[in-house]
This record gives structure tokens, sequence and C-alpha cells, in this order.
């Protein structure tokens, strides 16, 4: 079971994703942009007018897409951009890299498309180079970072027992980051970078042009890169639920005309026209899963929502979202709760003893809102991790399924019992000589929802070799990642977790508590 489930997540591994918006630390700005030297797309269509062109891929089963050729329009109109009409062929052979004037052609044609897909006209024409994964590793990095953030992360990613506290969190997010992006727009050029494993990069496919092509989109429309950025874990995952929700659905109907009534380019090892576009297989080795599935968050449950939003080829309320997006992931998993949901203003009390201080990161806030994403990654790690060959959560709770296997588009279910009723969360970071300790409280929508996650939260600190000392306090053993202790407290609707090097200093991080 343990394996299955690590071999669906490798398939999705390369989700395409916008790197100004790619998942930071709690509070981090995440705006890391992306240098583009690709060239303006620019008029050129190819064909006489009045031919009929059918192509698809020599010896394929797919019905061949047959086109019928005609002029360019007097006005720039949906459907059509800079010489090339949504529908039109594009003499291009991908195989060994696309050469400026195939660039031209592909992204020209690719806006016209994405504008048929999300009704909604280009205003200006957007850049494209592909470069080498090696090529493009600094452009998803955090960079310096203070002692302080570096502290308060690690202890987040603790919290959540996904990095233990031997390990620089920043730098395996940064990793993952590098590992799977496979492209990015960059709202400071205006242009789109896409990351190539090959040593000669090539487009493979359609679906991560269409993507990143939906970012400068809706950078032309609606400001996005101008936007306040949110300032933690949670609010981001809301935010991004609408940012990347609407490029993934975007990008899923359009592949979904491929072989149908567009002629796309394959995303097989031939990289030529054909009549249908299937998805990427490429491996993902050393990837942290569970903070993989926190950051594909917005591209799982993303699309969902904005389908809530959208009417048919009526996007209008999807625009409007722009305007107010999520504010929690939680109205993302739960789109009934859009516009309604109101988070928890979770209060909690510094009331340290012998020498913890609070760890305070410049620039950004002083506490983490994890959210019920955050949570269920917590959670779903369970089936992946190398230390326990158990699991607190079903891969059948957490994995979509299909007819056919696992649902591509939405792979992860992050809906989990132990979230549901989850209305905010708060998180102090602590250091003493060195050593971090952490107080979390969450606040859920009666005492029922707090019983379940806790239930389910003791069943994880087992898992992670955590025995009882007494009701609710447990060492964890000194071979696990976590090894420490850890307190909790159940209050009516309210949980407290207190997380510390050892036993005796829970109760100097929170008194009562160990």
């Amino acid at each position: 079971m343990r394996w299955g489930a690590l071999a669906v997540v490798a398939c999705v591994l390369l989700a395409g994703c916008a790197a100004p918006f790619a998942a930071p630390s709690d509070g981090d700005n995440g705006t890391g942009s992306g240098a583009a030297d690709g060239t303006a797309a620019s008029s050129g269509g190819d064909g006489a007018a009045g031919a009929s062109v059918t192509t698809g891929t020599p010896g394929s089963t797919s019905t061949p897409v047959t086109h019928e050729e005609r002029p360019d329009p007097d006005a720039d109109v949906l459907g059509w951009e800079n010489g090339y009409w949504h529908d039109d062929p594009v003499p291009v052979d991908a195989s060994d890299g696309l050469n400026e004037s195939e660039r031209e052609a592909v992204v020209a044609r690719a806006m016209a498309r994405v504008e048929i897909v999300r009704n909604l006209k280009f205003e200006r024409p957007v850049n494209l180079t592909v470069r080498t994964r090696a090529g493009t590793s600094d452009e998803f990095t955090s960079g310096k970072t203070s002692e302080a953030l570096d502290r308060f992360d690690n202890a987040k990613f603790e919290a959540l027992f996904l990095i233990g506290s031997d390990n620089d969190a920043v730098g395996v997010q940064d990793a993952n980051r590098n590992r799977t992006v496979a492209g990015f727009y960059s709202p400071t050029r205006e242009a789109i970078v896409l990351v190539s494993d090959s040593s000669t990069p090539r487009l493979d496919g359609e679906r991560t042009l269409a993507h990143e092509l939906v970012h400068a989109l809706q950078d032309q429309h609606f400001d996005i890169s101008l936007a306040e950025t949110p300032r933690t874990r949670d609010a981001y995952n809301g935010r991004n639920g609408l940012i990347e929700g609407d490029a993934s659905a975007v990008g899923a109907a359009y592949v979904d005309r491929c072989g149908e009534t567009w002629a796309c380019l394959s995303s097989t090892a031939g990289g030529s026209e054909s009549g249908s576009e299937s998805g990427s297989d490429s491996g993902g080795s050393s990837v942290h899963l569970g903070v993989y599935v926190i950051s594909f968050f917005p591209y799982s449950d993303g699309p969902a929502f904005v389908e809530s939003l959208r009417d048919g080829d009526d996007w209008s309320d999807v625009n409007d979202a722009y305007a107010a997006p999520p504010r929690s992931s939680a109205e993302v998993i739960f789109p009934e709760t859009y516009g309604t949901f109101e988070r928890a203003d979770v209060g909690l009390r510094d009331r340290t003893a012998d020498g913890w201080e609070r760890v305070r990161p410049a620039g950004r806030p002083d506490y983490g809102v994890l959210g019920p994403s955050a949570l269920s990654a917590m959670f779903a790690y369970t089936l992946y991790d190398e230390y326990n060959a158990s699991a607190v959560v079903e891969s059948e709770a957490f994995l979509n399924r299909d007819g056919s296997g696992i649902d591509a588009d939405d792979p992860f279910e992050y809906a989990l019992d132990p979230v549901r009723g989850w209305q905010g969360d708060r998180l102090h970071v602590y250091e003493r000589d060195g050593q971090t300790g952490y107080v979390w409280r969450l606040v859920w929508e009666s005492p029922a929802a707090a019983e379940r996650f806790v239930e389910y939260y003791r069943a994880l600190v087992a898992h992670w070799g955590g025995d009882a000392v007494r009701e609710d306090v447990y060492v964890i053993e000194a071979n696990s990642p976590f090894a420490g202790a850890v307190a909790i407290d159940v209050a009516g609707d309210t949980v407290t977790v207190v997380g510390a090097p050892d036993r005796e200093a829970l109760g100097q991080l929170r008194r009562g508590a160990g």
C-alpha cells in the first residue's frame, strides 16, 4: 500500500507553478522572480488561406483533427493571437528544442487557445524561454535567511511532524521546488520560463505552457503581482487556491480539447504535433512527499474551487473572486464556505519560564497559522514516511480515485476527517540555548470536532515513536526524527499542543504541561 501510494505521487510531481507564488515559510514573501530571455510572440500563420489541413501522429489511433484555414481578422479578436488562430496547425519539431520562430508560433497559438477556454483576451504579448532544471535552480532558493527565520521554520515543520529538527526546513522546501517545478511566470518581466530535465530543453506538450499563460493573463487583468502577499501558510494556500486553481482548471480544459478540436504538441519523446496529449510521468526522486503535499494543495483542490464559481463559459464569478480571494485553505477545501467562513482569532499568551524566549523573525509575523491543508499533509505523510510502516489515515481516504486509477487532476483529498471543523490555529516558537520548542493552539467548531482531531493526533504521536508517560503526555523515542516530548490539552473546542526537547521543558514552555 505504501509503495503504491508513493508511485501515485511520482506521477503528479511536475505540476506547473508560478515562482512568485511558490509556497513560502509562514510570512515569507515567496516572491522569487524568474528571469526570461524569450522573444515576444510575433505574427506569422502557416498555410494558405482556404487550405484544408489534417494533422495527427503517424500510426496513431486517435481521430485526426481537420482544420479549415481562414484569414487574419481585421481586429484582435478572442481566439486569435499574433497571426495564429486557436485551431491553426504549427509546423514545429520540438524534439531538439524550439528555435525562435517555432517558439513564437507555439506561444501565439497557445495564447489564442487559452483565450478560448478562459473567455478572456490577452492585452499584450507574453515572452517564453525554455531552460534546463540545472539552469534555473537559483530561481527557487529562498536566498539568505535569518537565524530566527530558520529556527522558526524548523520548529513549524517539526510541529507538523514533517521535517525533524536535525534538518533545514528552508533547504528542504527549496530542494522540493527545484525538483518538481515545471515552469513559472515572472510578472516583473512578463515572461514565462519552462523547465526541462533534458540537456537540450524542449517543450513537452502544452499543459504547462497553458498553465503559465493563465498566470500571465491573470496578471494582465487582475494585477496579481501587485496584490499583498499573504502572511501565513493558511492564507497563502487559500489565495493560491484561486490563482493556481484557475490556471490548473484552464490547463485541464485546454488539453481535453487536444485530439478533439485541436492538434497539440505531443508530450511524448518526439514532441511533434499530434491529435492528443497525455500527462507527463517524469520522476521526482528525493522529493519530500509531506512537504510536497502541502505545496500541491492549490493545484489539487483549487480547480474544484474554481469550478464551483464557474458557470460553463461564464467566468465572471471567478473574475470577481480576485477582488476577494479565499482567506483560508478551508474555503478552498470546502467551497460552499467561500465568502462566509470566519477564521477564529486564536488567542495565545506566552507563559514560559527558565529562560525560554519567543522567536520573532524580522519583517514577518512572529506566529504561524498552518490551516487544514497543512494538517491534512501532517496526517497523510504517515502513508509515505520510512520511519514506521503504520499509517494514521487510510490511503483510500487520502487518494482520490477515478475509473482507471488515481485522479491525475485531483489526486489528494484534503478534507480528511481529523481536519473537519477547523476554525483557526496559532503557533508560537520558543528558543533556549540553541534548542527550540513550540506551543500550538487549535480552535474547532465544536468539542466533538476537537476530540476527533485529538484522537488522530494521539495516533500520529504514537506513529512517530511517542510513548504515553501519563494522560496526553508523550516522550518520543531518541531514534525518531522528532525525538522529544509532546503534551496535549483539550478544553471544549480548543486544543493546545506543546512540543519540547524533553519532558522537563514541557512545563517550562507552558506552565502545567508535562
